[in-house]
């Protein structure tokens, strides 16, 4: 059980503290409500540019690492599709100093040119390094927009394409940041050994004079059901053919999207997995296959990614992969393995909780997704799921009329 407390300032900005009295750190975690999905479908890559241009220095504090550095602190951020999260872990004494530039660079990001084509050149970089020169890099790049035809999830945080980023201009970054980066649009969770009325004080402090800006309105285009199956093959150079087939899969805040997670570990999440025993280790078609889910807040997916074995062709994998999916669909797990996957979860969570790191940012992205102590619930909605449930969700999903498989032919 994590323990909180939350208030919102009049500014709109809402704040979660959660006290640890067991260490001498303390950490500042903002959350704003923005990723990739919110970007235009001619600019994309901007939520990603701004995790790099929030590190470029604000009106008052032309270096943001220095004075963080300098007081015992680290920071770091990311972006995904649908949220943009910055972090500071600092020593508790020293935790104005992450609030100060915290609340800089909310209210006064520096526009330069200077920082914007630094930043710009970092993340074309990282475009080319990541994505583009790296075997099997560009893989969501293809699997995005083939799984998705109106939603953008049809792109990855990096961007569409180099271009977009290339060609950004002063007025791009600014309306962008004027648009998502306020505080009716972001959430603060503060994590320490602290007195909840200094918390107050010191975040009345440093945000409460913020002019609160106007929460964007999220309105996304609706991915239509899929009704076909999706195919497409690239030639790459690679060093093995690789398959993935991508499943449509409910949205974040529902009960199936517990189910459908738990199903995906049982598909292939780790050796003791369908997937691994059947094709890998008795077939030995693959040199590598496992499941995951994109844990997507709006509608993810639930993919199969395999490396091929010299001399194995993807139609040998592909109806393997198909054959263990029809046994799970046919027949319902067992308890047994049920519990076992059950009480992974439980160990991986109970692992993840004891960094304090962990639990702010938890914490803020259940807030997001509309209360936080959804981080307690999270066990209990899983301990509800039955093996009716599973063979339930199987049959929905591990369809292939639900189904988008991208493969990557070695050349």
């Amino acid at each position: 059980m994590i323990k909180f407390e939350r208030f919102t300032l009049p500014n709109g900005l809402r704040v979660i503290f959660h006290h640890d009295p067991t260490t001498p750190l303390a950490v500042v975690n903002t959350l704003y409500d923005v990723g990739a999905r919110d970007e235009h479908p001619d600019k994309t890559g901007f939520a990603h540019l701004f995790e790099h241009l929030m590190f470029g220095g604000s009106v008052n504090i032309p270096d943001f690492d220095m004075p963080l550095q300098l007081a015992g602190g680290e920071s770091n951020a990311f972006t995904s599709n649908d949220i943009t999260n910055y972090y500071d872990i600092i020593p508790a004494v020293n935790i104005e100093t992450a609030l100060w530039l915290e609340s800089d660079r909310m209210l006064s990001l520096a526009f330069t040119p200077k920082s914007l084509e630094t930043q710009r050149n970092v993340v074309m970089e990282e475009f080319k390094q990541r994505y583009l020169n790296q075997p099997y890099g560009d893989v969501w790049l293809e699997l995005r927009p083939l799984a998705y035809e109106k939603h953008p999830y049809q792109w990855a945080t990096i961007g569409k394409e180099l271009k977009h980023i290339e060609e950004a201009t002063m007025d791009d970054v600014k309306t962008f940041f004027s648009k998502f980066y306020n505080p009716s649009n972001a959430i603060l969770c503060i994590a320490g050994n602290f007195k909840l009325k200094k918390i107050k004080e010191l975040v009345q402090k440093w945000f409460g004079d913020i002019p609160s800006g106007i929460k964007p309105a999220r309105l996304l285009p609706l991915e239509p059901k899929q009704e076909i199956l999706k195919e497409k093959i690239i030639e790459r150079k690679i060093p093995s053919d690789a398959i993935y087939l991508a499943f449509k899969m409910p949205e974040r805040k529902s009960f199936e999207y517990y189910i459908s997670d738990l199903l995906s570990d049982a598909i292939g999440r780790d050796k003791s997995s369908r997937l691994y025993i059947k094709i890998q280790k008795e077939l030995k078609f693959v040199t590598d296959i496992f499941a995951y889910i994109t844990g997507s807040i709006d509608e993810g997916l639930l993919v199969i990614e395999a490396k091929l074995a010299d001399g194995v062709t993807f139609l040998q994998v592909e109806e393997a992969i198909w054959n263990v999916l029809d046994e799970i669909k046919n027949e319902k797990i067992s308890l047994k393995e049920l519990k076992r996957l059950k009480n992974k979860i439980k160990t991986a969570k109970a692992f993840q909780e004891q960094g304090i790191l962990n639990r702010a940012m938890n914490l803020a992205f259940f807030e997001l997704l509309g209360d936080a102590n959804g981080v307690n619930e999270e066990l209990k909605i899983i301990e509800k799921i039955n093996e009716n449930h599973i063979h339930t969700i199987a049959n929905q999903l591990l369809n292939s009329n639900n189904c988008s498989i991208l493969k990557v032919k070695a050349i």
